[in-house]
């Protein structure tokens, strides 16, 4: 062994191997070829749902399935050594524990002796090509910041069908019992008719028993499937500009990956010659410089003078 050779330490040692997996999993064809892989894998598994095809070329179904695996394996193992020398900021990205998650979980004995559970697992692959197309990773944000005002309006929609549920039990379970005879008949109805499916249907049975029905299924309606389904499509809208926020938000704070792994250029050497010649330049420009100052303020200094005598005359 060289003495003269010195060890890197292992920061700098995790350092270059983030940079160079980083380099790899943020190059284009990279994201490409991922991509390109998760789709393949959807078609297989929408390939096997043919019987006749899944008896006739079971051995190379299953061979796919463990190169797909394998690829997946080596990309998850790519991502996680590109954040070798942050690690912290790996488990932070929701994206890479869902990416993680499918990965590892392929590998459970429990999982992998169940056909249900892992085709269930292999399908959701297919929602890993959400982490490559922006807008439905927008989307799937926005879905998910929906969830407490999309909570909010079931506890409103369940109280409301309850309410309604209850008198039309009172007023039609005797004359409709096949659509008012319990409370959850009325509110099978009563949810069918919040799409406006059958509604026409259900105003005739309505009138024939009263014509004060009308009022009922006005208001139903009217408070349902405008009012509330209204305010569940502006909770999802406010959702998605919000995610849409965060994401351009997140570009605008992303440091520039090339910035950042690219290296410092070495000094260039320069020789005593050369410091010399470059001295000596400097001097001559300095004395030039000098010169043109001086030749400058002669005038005025002269100028000054002749202003300066007439008024000691006259003293």
């Amino acid at each position: 062994m060289n003495s003269n050779t010195i060890p890197l330490p292992e920061s700098t040692r995790r350092a270059a191997l983030a940079a160079r997996c980083r380099a790899v999993v943020e190059a284009r064809w990279f994201a490409v070829t991922v991509f390109a892989l998760i789709l393949a894998n959807a078609a297989v598994l929408g390939v096997e749902t043919y019987s006749g095809v899944t008896d006739r070329f079971d051995d190379e179904l299953k061979l796919l399935e463990h190169c797909f695996l394998g690829v997946f394996t080596a990309e998850m193992l790519l991502r996680i050594a590109s954040h070798a020398d942050r690690p912290r900021d790996f488990w932070r990205d929701p994206w890479n524990l869902f990416d993680l998650a499918v990965v590892v979980c392929a590998f459970l004995p429990v999982v992998r002796e169940n056909a249900t559970v892992l085709r269930l697992l292999r399908l959701a692959r297919v929602l890993r090509a959400a982490r490559f197309l922006p807008q439905l990773r927008i989307v799937l944000v926005a879905v998910g910041r929906s969830l407490p005002g999309t909570v909010s309006f079931l506890l409103v929609g369940g109280l409301l069908l309850y309410v309604y549920a209850m008198v039309g039990w009172v007023f039609f379970g005797d004359a409709d019992p096949e659509h008012f005879g319990s409370i959850g008949r009325a509110v099978l109805t009563l949810f069918l008719l919040m799409t406006l499916d059958g509604l026409g249907d259900a105003v005739r049975a309505g009138l024939e028993i009263s014509r004060w029905s009308i009022l009922y299924y006005a208001s139903y309606v009217l408070i349902a499937s405008f009012v509330l389904v209204n305010v569940l499509i502006g909770v999802v809208i406010t959702s998605l500009d919000e995610a849409r926020t965060m994401e351009e938000r997140e570009a605008r704070e992303a440091p520039a990956p090339a910035l950042a792994s690219a290296p410092v250029p070495a000094p260039v050497p320069v020789s005593e010659a050369d410091v010399r010649v470059r001295i000596a330049v400097a001097r001559r420009a300095l004395d030039e410089l000098e010169d043109s100052l001086a030749a400058f303020a002669a005038p005025r200094r002269s100028g000054g003078e002749e202003s300066v005598s007439p008024m000691s005359g006259n003293t």
